[in-house]
């Protein structure tokens, strides 16, 4: 008989609020619906940075909606913010919000990013099964989201091994395929792994 499949959350890197995208959207004169929607009920964290961040976030998203299987009374993706901690995608946020989060930089010497952060997750650890896999779709080469979440989830903490010498373009690309064509990643703990490699060969274009 197979064993239990674990528990399994993702977690992903934000995208860059202080962009030419992001100040599209938050700007005034702004008439395309998204921006319309923000400036009078808000809209969803994740659509929004689906926007910014074009195929990045979007393969992100993709991917782990497809595959998240989260526990009871656990969200099975969640977002990591400049000064939120961690959010669901569903998460409405405002203009005013979007200005708020650009003005805090992602930087591990950043107490208004780094306590939000490390709470939330502290706070989700106590909520996981001990055999729980907590997967970060981001950057793996920089400390920015790795030593924090590091200290809150040890060797839960797992990454798609097949990140490592990819761009942030790649990885999207990498994703959505894996999204669409239903074909799961594997995973690695990212306490002790190797976080840089040659890059490996392009992918074929999205059709």
């Amino acid at each position: 008989m197979l064993g239990a499949v674990p528990a399994r959350i993702f977690l992903l890197s934000p995208a860059n609020l202080g962009g030419l995208r992001a100040q599209q959207l938050v700007d005034p004169r702004a008439r395309f619906e998204l921006a319309l929607r923000l400036r009078e009920a808000g809209a969803p964290i994740g659509e929004v940075m689906s926007f910014v961040s074009a195929l990045y976030f979007r393969g992100k998203l993709a991917y782990a909606e497809r595959f998240a299987a989260p526990p009871r009374r656990a969200p099975g993706v969640l977002v990591i913010t400049p000064s939120r901690g961690l959010v669901a995608p569903r998460t409405a946020v405002t203009a005013r919000d979007l200005r708020d989060l650009a003005a805090v930089p992602i930087d591990a010497r950043e107490d208004r990013y780094v306590t939000p952060l490390r709470d939330a997750a502290e706070s989700l650890r106590t909520r996981l099964p001990r055999d729980a896999e907590v997967v970060l779709l981001g950057s793996i080469a920089t400390p920015k989201y790795v030593d924090v979440l590091l200290a809150a989830f040890g060797r839960s903490l797992l990454f798609p091994a097949d990140f490592v010498g990819r761009g942030d373009m790649s990885r999207g690309g990498l994703l959505l395929r894996a999204a669409r064509a239903g074909e799961e990643l594997a995973y690695e703990p990212l306490d002790g792994a190797v976080r840089r490699g040659a890059r490996p060969a392009r992918l074929p274009k999205l059709r």
